[in-house]
């Protein structure tokens, strides 16, 4: 399943801006998928990929205790995802997600689409934390995409 691009680009935008929402608020995907639909979308120069947005925000919530458990066994040691400025930690689970739930996606692309979207919203070191992660997360999630053997709990978050 190939979609354009920068409508893709656009989806994962927006998916991370409705995760930091719905964990600062509270909300439930749905309903953060529908307010999305109806006001968000129109701010966007490229109208996202509405199902691949929809995709990601209702993967992300229904498999977060296993997304934010191998992302914290990725961190440096004495970091721990709480410290994680809350857009970043939105941009780790909607990356890892489509690691693992997404294989019609390239790894390297994954890796390289979030890490736009973190220069998207940081000036900083962001952007290569994310890379850093990321990668090491698709290295263990998609060994063989990498030359690599395969590991145990590929296929799981």
């Amino acid at each position: 399943m190939s979609g354009n691009p920068e409508a893709r680009r656009a989806a994962r935008i927006a998916a991370v801006q409705a995760l930091y929402q719905m964990e600062l608020a509270g909300g439930g995907a749905e309903e953060t998928l529908e307010e999305f639909a109806q006001h968000r979308f129109g701010d966007f120069e490229i109208a996202p990929d509405q199902d691949f947005f929809a995709a990601i925000l209702r993967g992300v919530p229904q498999h977060q205790v296993e997304i934010d458990r191998s992302i914290a066994a990725s961190l440096a040691s004495g970091w721990t995802l709480a410290r994680i400025d809350s857009i970043l930690r939105a941009i780790l689970r909607c990356g890892l997600f489509e690691l693992v739930a997404r294989r019609d996606v390239p790894a390297r692309t994954v890796i390289d689409e979030y890490v736009a979207v973190a220069n998207d919203f940081f000036g900083g070191e962001e952007p290569g934390f994310v890379n850093g992660v990321l990668d090491k997360l698709a290295r263990r999630k998609r060994a063989a995409e990498f030359g690599l053997p395969a590991s145990q709990g590929e296929l799981d978050f």
